[in-house]
């Protein structure tokens, strides 16, 4: 841990300089600079410039968590195209399309966890500030000189010292319920804010998968790592921890609320907002009035009547066929071997004026007299 914190010293340095001068700047407004409520809010404002300093970094995670919810469907195809496949060609090829595809989005999984890495050094820096200077461990550090030290170390918050921890606080019960508090809003603010991130600014398909699952996991889980760690963390870093997932919170909801994702029930919501902001207005979302939208709706319902009307195929009508006449039998040549004119016949049709209905024709050997 030595090392680990001398690599910290530059960071620790800041984050004591940023704690003096907002302490400095509390006293200058009417604070009492030796109460732990000035200190305590000193922390506060740490928190404040810091979250300040990572909104860049919060819009990347905003644009990353974004691009892996809409390749969610992409990622399911290429698992689902390799599920049970267990050999190593078969891994590497999934793993290839997989990176090929955060390549191609501009993601990856690792884009959302940018702002809670980026503050775990800050988070290490404060706890040996709040540990060990304030506990005269250490050497006094920047700004932060002997007689600040020992103010600080001597201010109480609610009869709790800000270097507290809920185990290393003996018989002393004041501090054990403060840090019990702020362990109970640090580990709710943190499950409240991944839930709002990651159940209500998705969509259904992102919702769906092993990533889903995974995510969903997580959100239990971190909680619950809170829960364990929180009693070791002295009562200023569960101050910092707290009040930056409150900070978390309020900018998720303001970015859900006016920039939501595609397709979520965020996204349904703040358009149902918008239909009913306009409506009082008599106006619709893209500004046109209530009349015009009615009579292009109308226009529109009727030209897909007339060209459903077109495409229809007319019914064709039953056509009356001619009865084929009833054959009278074969006909027999004359006596002279010519074929009697009549039915049948390849002259002219029956029925002619040419025809003369009392001819009869003799039958053969037999004539008439």
């Amino acid at each position: 841990m030595e090392k680990l914190y001398a690599l910290l010293w530059p960071l620790e340095w800041v984050v004591a300089n940023i704690m003096v001068l907002v302490h400095q700047a509390l006293g200058f407004i009417g604070f009492n600079p030796a109460s732990g409520l000035t200190w305590a809010l000193s922390i506060v404002g740490l928190t404040v410039i810091i979250r300040v300093l990572l909104i860049p970094v919060f819009v990347r995670q905003i644009k990353a968590q974004r691009a892996m919810q809409m390749i969610a469907p992409e990622l399911r195809s290429v698992q689902d195209k390799y599920k049970g496949k267990k050999d190593q060609a078969s891994r590497e090829a999934m793993t290839k399309e997989t990176m090929e595809l955060y390549s191609k989005h501009k993601t990856n999984p690792f884009s959302s966890c940018l702002p809670l890495l980026m503050q775990t050094p800050v988070f290490f820096a404060l706890f040996h500030v709040l540990n060990q200077r304030l506990d005269g461990k250490s050497p006094p550090i920047g700004l932060l000189s002997g007689t600040l030290i020992r103010q600080a170390n001597d201010a109480t918050l609610f009869g709790a010292k800000l270097s507290s921890t809920f185990l290393k606080s003996g018989a002393d019960m004041q501090p054990k319920i403060i840090a019990a508090v702020l362990i109970a809003a640090m580990v709710s603010t943190s499950f409240f804010s991944q839930r709002q991130l990651t159940m209500k600014n998705m969509p259904p398909s992102a919702l769906e998968g092993p990533m889903a699952k995974q995510q969903k996991t997580l959100m239990y889980i971190l909680p619950f790592v809170f829960v364990l760690s929180g009693p070791n963390f002295p009562i200023g870093v569960l101050i910092y921890w707290t009040v930056s997932n409150m900070w978390s919170m309020g900018q998720q909801f303001y970015v859900i609320r006016r920039n939501p994702t595609p397709g979520s029930a965020a996204e349904a919501s703040y358009k149902a907002r918008l239909t009913e902001k306009a409506a009082r207005k008599g106006l619709t979302i893209d500004g046109r009035t209530l009349e015009e939208a009615r009579l292009e709706e109308e226009a529109a319902a009727e030209a897909v009547a007339e060209e459903r009307r077109s495409r229809q195929r007319a019914q064709p009508k039953r056509k009356k066929r001619n009865k084929p006449s009833t054959n009278q039998g074969p006909t027999q040549p004359s006596a002279d071997g010519t074929q009697p004119s009549g039915e049948g016949s390849s002259g002219d049709d029956p029925g002619s004026p040419t025809d003369d209905p009392d001819d009869e024709i003799d039958p053969p050997g037999i004539k008439t007299t």
